[in-house]
């Protein structure tokens, strides 16, 4: 047996039909605030716990999360039209045991295929479901109509932001246009960059009141991540900071954000809808 064979078996094999697997959409206001390098050391710190995580990269304009890692994809998504193409020739294997699928730059042609070649993508897909604990999306900063689909269609989304006015008001205009499609789609804010605790806090709680009293909507705060130095020395390195720099205050940040994520997570109420339920509403959307 070949070694790719052999480890599409062992891919196979470890496909739990009973693992509810979730799909996290990651997103921010504006660019710069740090969205795709949370998405990477957020999804390492989930599989520290335990979380078999996928990293999904849907930033269709400023895809970077190989950069991040150092690595260049041999595969992207739009692969999975080529014959004799599976899920599992294109999932790459990145840094600490996560896995992560390159949109590619052919990303932006799928939202506009023809109804046999879309759904031949989407039911390529279907494997991971079971496969992984989480999927988390990287889409791109802003509200392009790609970006909000993910959004949408996910079981909940994590908006990034830092204590910057205007990142503030980017990330109120995300969580308005999010409410006006759906106003029971949850969201969970991750506030970036922070000098200090109580920063992050008055952060989380400015766009939580006006969340609540302009939308009468609940937005919940994950937690801060600090402003790091090493987090610039990772990036530099093309190395997660959690793995390079495990004791820095960005790596503890981190790892307290994957433990209130995991605790809240297991008091939810709503089963998530999986990858199939994920897949019908982007289908939705699109056509």
């Amino acid at each position: 047996m070949s070694d790719q064979a052999e480890q599409l078996r062992e891919r196979m094999q470890r496909t739990n039909q009973t693992r509810q697997t979730k799909l996290v959409t990651v997103t921010s206001g504006k660019g710069g605030v740090g969205k795709s390098n949370f998405s990477l050391n957020f999804g390492l710190g989930l599989i520290e716990k335990g979380h078999k995580t996928i990293l999904f990269d849907v930033d269709l304009g400023l895809a970077n999360l190989d950069v991040l890692m150092g690595i260049s994809p041999k595969k992207h998504l739009f692969h999975l039209l080529e014959p004799d193409t599976s899920v599992w020739d294109i999932l790459e294997q990145g840094p600490g045991d996560l896995e992560f699928i390159a949109g590619g730059s052919g990303f932006t042609q799928i939202m506009q295929l023809e109804d046999s070649k879309l759904d031949r993508l989407f039911n390529q897909l279907q494997p991971l479901h079971g496969y992984a604990d989480t999927i988390i999306f990287d889409t791109g900063a802003g509200l392009s109509k790609e970006s909000i689909r993910f959004m949408l269609s996910s079981d909940e989304v994590i908006l990034v932001t830092t204590p910057e006015p205007p990142a503030i008001t980017d990330a109120y205009a995300v969580i308005k246009m999010l409410h006006s499609r759906n106003p029971d789609i949850k969201i969970r804010l991750v506030i970036n960059r922070v000098t200090s605790e109580r920063e992050g806090k008055m952060t989380s709680d400015k766009l939580a009141m006006v969340a609540k009293r302009f939308l009468n909507m609940d937005i919940h705060s994950l937690g801060y991540v600090s402003d790091d130095p090493y987090v610039s020395k990772a990036v530099k390195q093309q190395r997660p900071f959690l793995l390079t720099y495990p004791e820095s205050q960005a790596s503890r940040s981190i790892r307290r954000l994957v433990g209130q994520y995991l605790q809240s997570s297991t008091e939810a109420e709503a089963h998530p809808s999986g990858l199939k339920g994920f897949i019908a509403k982007l289908k939705h959307f699109i056509r």
